[in-house]
């Protein structure tokens, strides 16, 4: 029965003509879904219609798959890109290359304290984007003159933080999968150590730091979920007073809801919270912390 309801959500989506495909601007760079009304080949250049009436040329990088969702969720796939157009997109990548030498060079001369990350030409050429990272701001007026001058075109400068910079160029996580920030992630909530610490991840900065230096966005993940099963059990450091002596809560498993605790000789020992609770009632112990 499944498998029969599947094809005919399959059936369906093809009698609408509404297809998903990945798409990128620039190879090696992350993809974007686009829909469009018929299927298409991977490795088509296609016309895709962006926002304020932005048209790009792009290249599929995966098969187009029939999906039930509302049309004009994605950015539409106008038609396949005539050879004219191909031709003008890979003129565009050498102008490119061209307008990233010559601001490096010129960041260079005026010595500004900026690194440059990518360079975008609009398709139809009436503007060039300069994205850069800084740790301050820079006054990039004498920068965006000479460019003018030797580009002959619109320029815009934009700056953008070292997440984003992961995000345009890609890349492979620690978890072996690409990074989130090229995935899916558009906007980047602040990660701090303390949601390391309350999920008892080692606190080293390699293991839980991304390839843009920063703490791993996934942290934010299932940080709300360890708060919420952690709470009411005692911080982890506190002293607790047990039938066998004082002893440090060193860390605790959720899911198990267990708590470990560390004897004054250093030995560890790991309990049931429902039992610890019983010992400290039964045994006049520490009280239990309110919830």
């Amino acid at each position: 029965m499944k498998k029969k309801g599947k094809e005919r959500s399959k059936e369906r989506s093809k009698e609408k003509g509404y297809y998903v495909t990945e798409a990128v601007f620039r190879e090696g760079h992350p993809g974007i879904h686009v829909e469009s009304s018929f299927p298409i080949p991977v490795g088509s250049w296609i016309v895709v219609s962006l926002p304020e009436k932005r048209k790009e040329v792009l290249r599929t990088i995966s098969v187009s798959v029939p999906l039930p969702l509302k049309p004009g969720t994605l950015p539409a796939v106008r038609r396949l890109a005539t050879k004219k157009e191909i031709q003008q997109y890979q003129e565009n990548l050498e102008f490119e290359k061209k307008a990233e030498q010559l601001c490096r060079q010129f960041v260079k001369e005026l010595q500004l304290q900026m690194k440059l990350t990518h360079v975008e030409r609009f398709f139809d050429r009436s503007k060039v984007i300069f994205y850069y990272t800084a740790e301050d701001r820079v006054d990039f007026r004498e920068l965006v003159k000479q460019l003018v001058r030797a580009l002959r075109t619109r320029i815009e400068m934009r700056q953008i933080g070292v997440r984003n910079e992961a995000g345009l160029h890609g890349g492979l996580g620690c978890c072996g999968q690409e990074i989130c920030c090229a995935a899916f992630l558009k906007e980047f909530a602040p990660v701090s150590i303390r949601m390391a610490k309350e999920q008892s991840l080692p606190l080293d900065p390699n293991k839980i730091s991304g390839l843009c230096g920063r703490l791993l966005c996934c942290l934010l993940y299932e940080y709300h979920v360890y708060q919420e099963l952690s709470q009411g059990l005692p911080k982890i450091g506190k002293k607790l007073k047990t039938p066998v002596g004082p002893c440090k809560v060193v860390r605790y498993n959720i899911f198990r809801r267990t708590i470990v605790l560390e004897n004054p000789e250093g030995r560890e020992m790991e309990i049931p919270v429902e039992e610890l609770k019983e010992i400290l009632a039964t045994e006049g112990g520490t009280p239990w912390p309110s919830t």
